[in-house]
């Protein structure tokens, strides 16, 4: 929806890795070096971690983009919890060997015999292998036996391992890993954007898509959005997408602080809904304070009705006009006990007055909350949309 309110050609802050998008920041920078020296070896392993949304993904998406399939074969594996049978099995898949059975010996033949035939034809292989934290000690000690394939004298696989910082930590002490730190030649921890980073990666990527100052942002406002995603770049597009989002809907032409403390709060308290189920990666501010009477929560994303919708949207116009009408006569009564106190002692008048007050207060809140409630549904109804083409459409 905001990308044809703002014109934009795309989405610029899309969860996918997107080689397009990729930003270098002092730390990518840095880490593409190490990939650069690693690969001029050719043998051995490199090692890239960072913090989940750090950028790992995109990083090997950027590298992709930049070598030569003529001269290496790259498979990429992206690992659960697989121990070392499994993981020669899977490696042989990201390869397109054909292995029957669950015959680890024929697997590791069919592999090495892959591997001999590329450098025969002039061709190095590199597996990169993903979530490699999630790995058994068994497997990590299968990917140092791959490593040890030659051709006389010619290493016939490298490899690239990306992880979380448990796996740094892993690879870092655990005893039984010795042989593997000797085989690793290189390796980097790709941190966090700093504050000035995270400016530069926003308008980054709006600027891939034809942003052209529209929306403006308010001053402050990308340094306070680093404090809330500690500059991690998925947890920036998370926030961004939803920042547009409301501002779209809110037919603004900037982006304020405001509006960015309500979409923080809206994912905290989607974040403590959905922590019985696991929960998310985005650590913000603290949810705010529930309400009395909350409007009825709307249906996850993927499974949402459009007679739901309609409900929750009938139901908050509904509560919307009945407290306006409450406005309108509680205003006409507060006037009339004020005047009728007006004859009274000044201290009666001040107590109507503060009563009047404080019963405005409370009815505009539950205004505020019916808002919030409305913006909620109509995000949900629009990512929902979104999910599918065909919804899309409609």
């Amino acid at each position: 929806m905001y990308e044809q309110f703002y014109g934009f050609s795309g989405r610029p802050f899309q969860l996918t890795p997107d080689p397009q998008f990729y930003f270098e920041s002092t730390s990518h920078k840095k880490a593409m070096s190490y990939l650069g020296y690693g690969l001029s070896q050719g043998e051995g392993f490199i090692v890239i971690t960072g913090e989940v949304g750090a950028g790992k993904s995109t990083l090997v998406a950027h590298l992709m983009e930049r070598i030569d399939p003529a001269a290496l074969t790259v498979a990429q594996v992206v690992t659960t919890a697989l121990d070392g049978e499994e993981l020669v099995h899977v490696v042989a898949q990201a390869f397109g060997l054909p292995v029957e059975g669950h015959d680890k010996a024929s697997a590791l033949g069919t592999i090495e015999r892959f591997l001999q035939d590329e450098a025969r034809a002039g061709r190095r292989c590199l597996l990169v292998v993903d979530e490699c934290q999630n790995l058994a000690l068994t497997a990590l000690e299968e990917l140092r036996m791959l490593s040890n394939f030659q051709l006389g004298s010619h290493p016939l696989l490298q490899s690239l391992l990306l992880g979380q910082p448990e796996f740094r930590r892993t690879v870092a002490h655990h005893p039984g890993l010795e042989q593997l730190r000797q085989r690793i030649i290189a390796s980097h921890h790709l941190e966090a954007l700093d504050e000035g980073e995270v400016g530069h990666y926003v308008r980054h990527r709006l600027a891939h898509v034809g942003w052209n100052g529209r929306p403006a942002f308010e001053a402050g406002l990308l340094e306070a959005l680093c404090r809330h995603t500690d500059g991690i770049p998925r947890r920036v597009n998370q926030v961004m997408n939803r920042l547009l989002l409301l501002a779209a809907i809110e037919e603004s032409d900037r982006l304020s602080l405001r509006m960015l403390d309500a979409v923080v709060a809206e994912m905290s308290a989607d974040q403590t809904r959905g922590a019985r189920a696991g929960g998310g990666d985005l650590h913000t501010a603290p949810v705010a304070p529930e309400v009395s009477a909350p409007a009825p929560a709307p249906a996850a994303p993927g499974s949402l009705p459009a007679t739901e919708v309609a409900a929750l949207l009938a139901t908050r116009d509904a509560r919307t006009a009945e407290l306006e009408a409450a406005i309108s006569e509680l205003q006409a009564a507060g006037m009339s006990r004020i005047g009728g106190a007006a004859a009274g002692t000044p201290e009666e008048v001040h107590l109507a007055e503060a009563r009047l007050a404080a019963a405005l207060d409370r009815i505009e809140a539950r205004l505020e909350e019916q808002e919030q409630s409305f913006r909620h549904v109509l995000t949900m109804l629009i990512e929902w949309l979104e999910e599918d083409p065909s919804r899309r459409a409609a």
